[in-house]
């Protein structure tokens, strides 16, 4: 009697979703400036662009770090802020109630206003960005964490507490656990706001950086280079919110 062999595994074959949707937008893109006849300062082709990026590889190399570092060391900074922010609300309730509607009047100021005061104050260097970065970060998270560090069920809390759970027990075991989905629906946010944020700051003022790069390139009338560097911020912004949804997959397996 032969042995039974085991069903062959499927293919994930997911990712070719969006392979195809991406296609058919360059196609569609092509489409409108062929048949259309766009001129190329206003908007170049596909593959312009592609030639654009090959041709200043160098330089959009050099300003494509410094925007990595601030929009990185913005979405760190922003959100450990906005976890340890939210970790002492969920514990004293008084401070929340006095805080937390000072925090949701404060995310009400565009960041275009915040970004000049800021350079003001810190001057042109790598300091505001990374503020600004932080800015757009933080409320997402904090509301997430908040609401997600007081996910838990009345009956889980009162088995903690017949169990004589200490505070950090409760939430090393509970809350943290219960907060975790929010938090990383708030990371997927901010993941791609701090590239956002870093940009707007090196906007106002700025010598290097993604940003900088596409105010040179739009007073110059040079929109191939304005769109690849735009191209530039977008990878920037899918290669952080894919390192997110694998942390994601990683932490959260249940």
């Amino acid at each position: 009697m032969s042995m039974l062999k085991p069903l062959p595994r499927k293919r994930n074959l997911t990712w070719l979703w969006p392979l195809a949707g991406g296609l058919s937008l360059l196609l569609l893109w092509s489409g409108i400036i062929v048949l259309g006849e766009v001129r190329p300062f206003i908007a170049p082709a596909p593959w312009d662009v592609a030639a654009e990026i090959w041709k200043n590889r160098v330089l959009l190399a050099q300003n494509f770090w410094p925007t990595l570092l601030e929009a990185v060391a913005g979405f760190i900074c922003g959100n450990l802020a906005a976890i340890s922010v939210a970790v002492i609300f969920v514990h004293f309730h008084t401070v929340q109630k006095m805080y937390l509607p000072i925090a949701v009047l404060f995310n009400t100021i565009p960041v275009i206003a915040l970004a000049p005061i800021l350079i003001l104050i810190f001057g042109i260097n790598i300091t505001p960005k990374i503020i600004i970065a932080s800015l757009v970060c933080f409320f997402p998270t904090l509301v997430n964490m908040i609401r997600g560090l007081e996910a838990y069920t009345s009956s889980e809390m009162e088995l903690m507490r017949v169990m004589s759970a200490s505070r950090l027990e409760i939430f090393l075991r509970l809350r943290l656990p219960r907060s975790l989905p929010f938090l990383f629906s708030a990371l997927r946010i901010s993941c791609t706001s701090c590239v956002i944020g870093a940009i707007v700051g090196e906007w106002i003022g700025s010598t290097m950086g993604i940003g900088s790069l596409i105010i040179q390139a739009t007073f110059n009338y040079r929109s191939g280079l304005l769109y690849a560097a735009i191209c530039m911020s977008s990878a920037l912004a899918l290669s952080l919110f894919a390192i997110v949804i694998a942390s994601e997959k990683k932490f959260l397996r249940w």
